[in-house]
């Protein structure tokens, strides 16, 4: 079929129309980050303060704020293991001005915990940049009478189901870390899940828990002053934290790891240019000592690194721990 000289004229047009719209939309969104952050910034993190999280949150906030010269104000929203406030970001517009703290603990169990999920980590966000991670560590009440790892699995065989530990709700960090346990040793204890680190913490030093499994910087001050005993850190590397104690690789654990990474994610389809504007920033923060050494000081490790490799990081634990869960029988509706 033979093209008229009007119809190629028309293809020429509208393709030279696409191009500019192409640039038009370009330039748009090079101009958007040029200006963003315009007003503040909320950084939602999907649970109470006193955990780990928190800290790290306000850190990181302090030096975005500081950089590029607006507020990141720091909003807690805890409810359903980190459900209830990585909805509410899903749902804000993807403009920049809502991101999501948020960590393995929360991410993890949205797809392989919850039946009726509120949300697709992997659907319905973006990952910005990975920041830092901490270990978790076993701690029991001193009345206990254990101190190793050995111990304690020998004391929990004696005593199938007599054991409690808690936890910050089901699929957490703490809960997932008590079932990589109970799996890895082939014991029988009791989750006992509560809404906030500072309730287990509580409850662990009152008695009315035998144990729980806690990220490092979380129980640090109650292990500094007796009121709960640290027995290993779930780790490859002794925490800077807890210098004295062992990790589960050294004392021949070592399929006996969890470790919690923290990073920053979007609404999808949160323009790139601001996302990279914020991973560039966080990336520049993580080789400066003074932040580094802040973050350390902390108790984290720190990561950075690019929105693939977090999506690769997620994808890897969501495998994991998804055979954790399913080990446990752990669901909620």
């Amino acid at each position: 079929m033979m093209t008229t000289p009007a119809a190629s004229t028309r293809r020429r047009t509208l393709c030279a129309a696409a191009a500019m719209l192409a640039v038009s939309a370009a330039w748009m969104q090079n101009a958007q980050a040029d200006t963003w952050p315009s007003k503040p910034v909320r950084v939602i993190v999907p649970a109470a303060p006193g955990g780990s999280a928190d800290p790290l949150a306000r850190l990181v906030s302090e030096e975005l704020a500081r950089v590029l010269g607006q507020s990141f104000v720091v909003e807690n929203r805890p409810g359903a293991n980190g459900n209830v406030g990585s909805a509410s970001v899903v749902k804000s517009p993807a403009d920049g001005y809502t991101l999501l703290f948020s960590w393995t603990g929360t991410l993890v169990p949205a797809i392989t915990l919850y039946n009726a999920k509120p949300y697709h980590p992997q659907k319905d966000l973006d990952p910005i940049v990975l920041i830092g991670s901490v270990p978790n560590v076993i701690i029991v009440n001193p009345t206990l009478n254990v101190k190793t790892p050995a111990e304690l699995t020998q004391y929990a065989k004696a005593n199938p189901g007599a054991l409690n530990f808690g936890s910050t709700g089901s699929g957490s960090s703490y809960h997932l870390s008590g079932e990589l346990y109970k799996k890895t040793q082939d014991v029988s204890m009791q989750h006992v899940p509560y809404t906030s680190p500072g309730a287990v913490l509580t409850d662990l030093v009152g008695g009315r828990l035998q144990l729980a499994f806690p990220g490092v910087t979380a129980a640090a001050p109650f292990a500094k002053d007796g009121r709960v005993r640290a027995i290993a850190v779930m780790s490859d590397k002794r925490a800077d934290l807890m210098p004295d104690v062992p990790t589960t690789v050294e004392l021949g654990m070592p399929a006996l790891v969890s470790e919690t990474w923290f990073g920053l994610l979007a609404p999808k389809n949160t323009p790139v240019e601001l996302r990279q504007k914020i991973n560039a920033t966080i990336n520049a923060a993580l080789k400066t000592p003074a932040f580094r050494d802040r973050l350390v000081g902390l108790g984290y490790a720190p990561l950075g690194g690019t929105a693939d490799q977090f999506e690769k990081q997620l994808a890897g634990d969501i495998l994991k721990w998804g055979e954790v869960v399913k080990f446990s029988g752990a669901k909620v509706d």
